[in-house]
């Protein structure tokens, strides 16, 4: 139930309304009571926010490589006013790539991390679908304060919005040998951490947000690239069964990964001998020696999504197979589910030459399709060093469909639930905006309309005109499991017989998911052991 602090107590949290987007005249602070405790929040206009929510007890010392372990009571109120700490991660506060600021974290970092914020209109009729979304960032980096994934906005729209911390990296994936014996004693899951805190945090919210107006049985989870995958794996695990009754999953498939990394989802095997090796690297010989190390010491330098230790591993239980063979066998949630790709995902993550030879264009081609490259040349006919390179960005943006074309084909077979499907089409402006195009995670602020964390974009009317679309279809979705709803144009669902996807950009409008005879090429690449992949 909600109560409201007083006017003059409300005047006083103008500063931080200011540092969460949410700068208008605030009226009166809400309070809301949850399982654990009074909270005082936010509000300003129709939405109040509750920032930094403990959802978990702290993931530090005996905690430290644990399930998440259940809060203990707070007595009084405690201020969700701030967001809390980001889980440890390196930072980039200015950006890198094509991700400029605002897709950045920014603030403080610790091991004691588990938060979640909501976002909610004032005094709403009737309990609202929810929306749970799960950080982006290679499993190594994120957080639910990101600027672009401010929820106020969405929830202006008639939803509750939450977005979460998870535990990353070694903190979130590290396993070997003894804690894996811990596990099964406790009766556990041995590891994959930081799915486990996301399942954590869609158990908080089944428990506790109608306290903030939300519907506990209208939840949607929701996130993208690696937020997506957890999505997908969330699907498939069977200890996330009733916890969500829609799904959105952008760029990102149960497959998915980025350059150089290992081509299926490692195993606990190898999950533990990875945590062994670096164990042994740290010095530690003990658990209790491990979990004694300093946050900083247990650094590594593995890239993102190559490794195990901070990755995630088919530990048996959580994942009892790789989510692509779930997927396979039809043992998954058959929930609706909307899902698609960036035009140019792979934009910040290869290099995109501006000119390629003939020979070079034909090492490509012979690199992705092997045999069948000849096929694949045939098709892609280019003519010239620039148009062959613009040819490459075509095949891999092609390459993506034809893994959701795999995705889709995998579900179908086992589920009637709808799926929506689209493919992001619109340039982001900015700074070397020809560079990048269509960069990966560049649709999140168009769908949070979210396009004013980033003035120096200078952002048009067709931008804004574009966020106001994008948003209705995700709202929609997120309210009805179909994106579709007065004066959008249509959206036909994806199914065995029509594959066609969205096409969003400055129009939007529905096309197939290859044309026939790339569909066609495609097919019998993945026919003869071929692995399309989304970046």
């Amino acid at each position: 139930m909600r109560r409201y602090a007083s006017k003059r107590l409300g005047a006083l949290l103008i500063a931080p309304l200011c540092l969460t987007g949410l700068c208008h005249a605030a009226t009166a602070a809400p309070q809301v009571r949850v399982a654990d405790g009074q909270l005082l929040g936010l509000r300003a206009g129709g939405v109040e926010a509750f920032l930094g929510v403990p959802y978990a007890a702290p993931p530090i010392g005996v905690n430290r490589w644990r399930s998440p372990q259940p809060l203990q009571p707070w007595h009084g109120v405690r201020r969700a006013q701030r967001f809390g700490p980001s889980c440890l991660q390196r930072l980039a506060p200015h950006g890198f790539g094509p991700w400029s600021p605002e897709y950045g974290v920014h603030g403080p970092v610790s091991e004691n991390c588990l938060y979640l914020n909501i976002w909610a209109p004032v005094h709403p009729r009737h309990p609202l679908p929810v929306m749970v979304w799960i950080p982006g960032g290679a499993f190594v980096s994120g957080s639910g304060s990101v600027p672009i994934y401010d929820g106020r906005h969405l929830a202006a729209h008639g939803i509750v919005v939450v977005t979460l911390n998870y535990r990353l990296g070694v903190f979130g994936f590290f396993t070997d040998p003894a804690l894996a014996v811990e596990a099964r004693r406790l009766h556990e899951p041995p590891g994959n951490w930081g799915l486990q805190d996301m399942i954590a945090a869609l158990r908080w919210v089944r428990r506790n947000i109608a306290a903030f107006g939300g519907n506990p049985r209208a939840v949607t989870v929701a996130g993208q690239s690696a937020g997506a995958i957890a999505v997908q794996e969330l699907l498939t695990s069977p200890l996330a069964t009733g916890l969500f009754e829609r799904a959105i999953a952008e760029s990102g498939l149960p497959n998915s990964r980025l350059p150089d990394s290992p081509r299926h989802m490692p195993s606990l095997a190898a999950a533990e001998r990875a945590g062994a090796r670096f164990a042994r690297a740290k010095g530690a010989r003990t658990l209790a020696a491990l979990r004694a190390l300093p946050p900083e010491a247990l650094a590594t330098s593995v890239a993102p999504m190559s490794s195990p230790l901070v990755m995630p591993s088919v530990d048996g239980v959580l994942l009892p197979e790789a989510p692509e063979r779930l997927l396979a066998a039809g043992r998954f949630a058959h929930t609706p589910v909307l899902l698609g790709m960036n035009a140019d995902e792979n934009t910040g993550f290869r290099a995109n030459p501006a000119r390629l030879s003939r020979a070079a264009w034909r090492d490509q081609l012979h690199g992705i399709f092997g045999p069948l490259a000849w096929r694949f040349e045939r098709l892609f006919r280019a003519r010239g060093a620039r148009a062959r390179a613009r040819a490459l960005r075509v095949v891999r943006r092609d390459l993506g469909l034809a893994a959701l074309y795999q995705w889709s084909r995998l579900r179908l077979a086992h589920s009637h639930a709808p799926v929506y499907a689209y493919l992001w089409t619109h340039v982001e402006p900015g700074p070397h905006s020809k560079r990048w195009r269509v960069f990966h995670s560049s649709e999140i602020p168009y769908v949070f309309e979210t396009l004013a964390a980033a003035a120096q974009r200078h952002f048009t009317p067709l931008d804004r005109t574009i966020s106001v679309r994008m948003s209705r279809y995700w709202v929609d979705f997120i309210k009805s499991g179909d994106p579709n709803g007065p004066g959008l144009p249509h959206w036909p669902r994806l199914t065995r017989r029509t594959l066609c996807i969205m096409r969003l950009g400055a129009r939007a409008a529905p096309q197939p998911i290859l044309p026939p005879r790339k569909l066609r090429a495609m097919q019998a690449f993945i026919a003869a052991g071929g692995e399309p992949e989304l970046y």
